[in-house]
């Protein structure tokens, strides 16, 4: 029986810190907007990370994709001096139970290219396990040929501005739910910049900002959240009348799963 039991707690922890299922669950409106924000319910987004310098200072989100590994940006330009925080609601607390993770190695694309920032993307690996917890988990990555079609509602979470105007990005995690556009309907906004190596969303009233780079896209496959997009770049006013580009993770799944092989 004892046996029995233990089993049955290891599922139950399996459950409960799997991939894409946060242990607290988020409320999106559908109506929110990062820009103009909408508070997210604290620890609902398990897998974002806030990436800092020495100082403190939040310049960048990522996604954490399992206990030793972190994804975000290239454009973001991190370094190993820079750290991850992870299980961070409020950056003006100091009351929270945040973990803060050393940078043992950076991965950034070698395909990057900041002119068309095509194949924006970069794996960090981190010194020491993330612990898993109830505001600490990962989200589940994209399998190369899954297809999230236009229309479809997803999220997308950060610290970026509020409005392109302020000065100080918010202390509180912003999130904000948008629809998915086609690259043709994205093309429409953004001619050939737009790459198979993108994928759109937003255009809705709602809009990732600065800040909100290397964050997460993420959409419900199967009951589980998955990360689509990596936040990457869009509207130099932030307007919520034009569509965020993000990072198309299928695409770049090939080169995630062989850098996470051979490290």
């Amino acid at each position: 029986m004892a046996f029995l039991w233990i089993l049955s707690c290891c599922a139950l922890l399996g459950t409960a810190f799997g991939c894409g299922i946060p242990a607290i669950h988020p409320v999106l409106s559908g109506l929110s907007r990062i820009v103009n924000g909408e508070e997210v319910v604290p620890g609902s987004w398990p897998w974002q990370v806030s990436l800092q310098d020495s100082t403190g200072f939040h310049f960048c989100g990522g996604s954490l994709i399992s206990e030793d590994w972190v994804v975000t940006a290239a454009h973001c330009g991190v370094r190993t001096s820079h750290l991850v925080v992870a299980g961070e609601f409020d950056q003006g607390s100091d009351a929270e139970d945040i973990q803060v993770l050393k940078i043992a190695k950076v991965f950034k694309n070698r395909k990057f290219n900041i002119f068309t920032v095509n194949n924006d993307i970069t794996l960090l690996k981190l010194a020491t396990p993330a612990r898993f917890s109830q505001t600490v988990s990962p989200v589940c990555l994209p399998a190369e040929n899954d297809d999230f079609p236009a229309g479809t509602l997803c999220a997308t979470t950060g610290w970026g501005l509020t409005k392109h105007t302020n000065a100080n990005t918010p202390d509180r995690l912003q999130q904000a739910a948008l629809p998915l556009l086609s690259n043709a309907e994205c093309k429409k906004f953004w001619g050939n910049k737009i790459t198979d190596l993108m994928i759109c969303a937003g255009a809705s009233g709602v809009s990732s900002c600065m800040g909100d780079s290397g964050g997460p896209l993420v959409c419900q496959k199967d009951g589980a959240w998955t990360l689509v997009g990596i936040v990457s770049w869009g509207s130099g006013t932030c307007s919520t009348s034009v569509p965020g580009v993000y990072a198309r993770v299928t695409k770049l799944m090939p080169w995630v799963q062989q850098i996470l092989e051979a490290n």
